[in-house]
């Protein structure tokens, strides 16, 4: 059974574990760098990306995940999980992981009050439309060359991304009932085999 973590120092992670279980996944809580020990991937959650940078700082989680990372570890990081997994981030002071080659904006679509459903065409999900939940939501504003745009709204602004071993989403898919983008996820461990 596959082993899939879950940064759990604040934010939506239970979301993700439920989803992640209904798929048959040994998914786990991880609230120490210690626990990161026989992952078969992990999962950064949305939430508040200054506040859950500070913690991975203080918490000593910031060089283990950098080096689990450029091992060929998978992690799918949704909304403040792709923030933190950005090389360059407008308007954020705080820590970061930095190892996806783009360039983010928090808050793009505007405050809690602005929060909005769309359905994306994603095309490693098969033809049906994805229902992406928008809450604060940061946006892609440019990638590198070794970053594949996965998702984009009607008006072509790019929400979701992959580079290797990595994925982030500009919104929750943790937070719907449709399971086909954490299993998409759940395949990059497959491939790493």
């Amino acid at each position: 059974m596959k082993r899939i973590g879950v940064l759990a120092l604040q934010g939506a992670f239970t979301e993700h574990i439920s989803l992640l279980r209904q798929l048959g996944v040994d998914a786990i809580p991880i609230r120490l760098p210690r626990e990161l020990n026989g992952l078969d991937g992990l999962v950064i959650p949305g939430g508040e990306s200054t506040t859950i940078g500070k913690l991975m700082h203080t918490y000593g989680f910031t060089s283990p995940l950098k080096n689990l990372i450029s091992e060929g570890l998978p992690v799918l990081g949704t909304c403040a999980g792709m923030i933190l997994l950005a090389k360059q981030v407008h308007e954020f002071n705080g820590h970061s992981l930095g190892v996806m080659d783009m360039q983010i904006r928090r808050n793009a679509f505007g405050r809690q009050v602005d929060s909005f459903e769309a359905y994306l065409t994603i095309t490693a999900l098969g033809e049906q439309p994805f229902p992406a939940v928008f809450i604060r939501a940061p946006r892609i504003e440019c990638v590198g060359p070794d970053v594949e745009i996965l998702a984009q709204l009607p008006d072509a602004r790019a929400v979701a991304a992959r580079q290797d071993n990595v994925i982030a989403t500009a919104f929750h898919p943790e937070l719907t009932r449709d399971v086909r983008f954490h299993a998409y996820f759940l395949s990059l461990e497959q491939r790493r085999q």
